[in-house]
């Protein structure tokens, strides 16, 4: 079902896949956009997990957004990837439905307006003044004029502006793991997938309580609105770290500061709650690991991917494998899984 709602989801799993507890300052301020680098560039290097049996795995760190005119190079990830026999997808949730095609078909007019408010309230009634305000300004800056997204949740258009911010700024959001994917199939090497799956019951139903559900997300849409504001050009180093294997910047610089008030709001839903989705941050950590533990116990070589935060965390998914036994050695050899 490729529908809003799987998109709501992927919202989901991305806000808790690298969840920050970064306080977001409420702050107006024009940034400008930062300077990011161009060309080949390297990336970060690998992290090698190695079991007790002598199996190892090489994971990547992934991040979004990255430089959009940088073109990633790595003769090492390819080599290891082409080396591997299993590619372990990054962690999500992933929606199972028993509804067959035209099930499928008979929910689509459900979907219409699924974005939109409850009782067809426009965004200036549903978030405070001051912080419709700066929604204006920054709506004119990044978005013009676009009357649709003043119907919307104040998530689905605070996510909106950060997408419409990200474009301009020159900011990828499809990072590299699209190519690796590619990459991994031609070479026939099985892509495994590591999501926590939820099965729909009665998707009809949690569509029309979702319609009528009101989200407690103004939290989420002020952490937006600030993101924005204050952290565009954080987000430029960031990514400019991840392009050339920077790895003491990022763990220097915390991450995206919408995305906790954001995992809480979508979380905390009653769409969410029906799903078992309570804990998503948990559940998607437990399927990743799960993954882990079985391609180390089958394979001499596997590869697998994660968002870089987990990755570089003290009490990230690698720093959890290392306390169960495994061996985790990090790029730049410090031994270390966190700052």
């Amino acid at each position: 079902m490729r529908t809003i709602l799987l998109s709501l989801l992927m919202l989901l799993a991305t806000a808790a896949a690298g969840r920050q507890a970064t306080p977001v300052p409420a702050a107006s301020v024009t940034t400008l956009a930062p300077v990011l680098v161009r060309g080949e560039q390297p990336g970060p290097g690998l992290w090698k997990v190695s079991s007790p049996q002598g199996h190892v795995m090489w994971v990547l760190g992934t991040l979004e957004p990255l430089p959009r005119d940088m073109q990633w190079q790595s003769r090492e990830v390819l080599d290891r990837l082409r080396g591997a026999q299993e590619l372990l997808r990054e962690p999500g949730i992933h929606l199972k439905s028993n509804l067959g095609f035209f099930g499928k078909l008979a929910l689509l007019p459900r979907l219409i307006g699924i974005r939109n408010n409850p009782d067809h309230a426009r965004l200036a009634e549903v978030v405070p003044a001051a912080s419709y305000a700066r929604w204006l300004a920054l709506k004119a800056r990044y978005i013009g004029r676009d009357g649709k997204v003043e119907k919307w949740r104040p998530l689905f258009a605070g996510f909106r502006l950060y997408q419409a911010a990200m474009d301009r700024a020159g900011l990828d959001r499809k990072g590299v793991v699209p190519g690796l994917l590619d990459a991994a199939r031609q070479a026939g090497i099985p892509r495994t997938s590591t999501a926590y799956v939820a099965t729909i019951e009665d998707p009809r139903a949690l569509v029309k309580d979702f319609k009528r559900e009101r989200l407690d997300d103004l939290t989420c849409f002020d952490a937006m609105l600030a993101q924005v504001e204050v952290d565009l050009t954080q987000m430029g180093q960031r990514a400019n770290a991840w392009a050339s294997g920077d790895l003491a910047t990022l763990r220097r610089l915390p991450g995206d500061a919408a995305r906790a008030p954001c995992a809480d709001a979508l979380s905390g839903a009653g769409f969410a709650r029906k799903l078992g989705l309570q804990d998503v941050e948990g559940k998607m950590r437990q399927a990743w690991l799960a993954a882990a533990r079985k391609a180390l116990a089958a394979h001499a070589s596997s590869f697998a991917l994660l968002p870089i935060d987990q990755a570089l965390r003290h009490d990230g998914y690698l720093a959890a494998l290392a306390a169960e036994g495994y061996v985790v050695e990090s790029p730049d050899d410090t031994g270390e899984t966190a700052p």
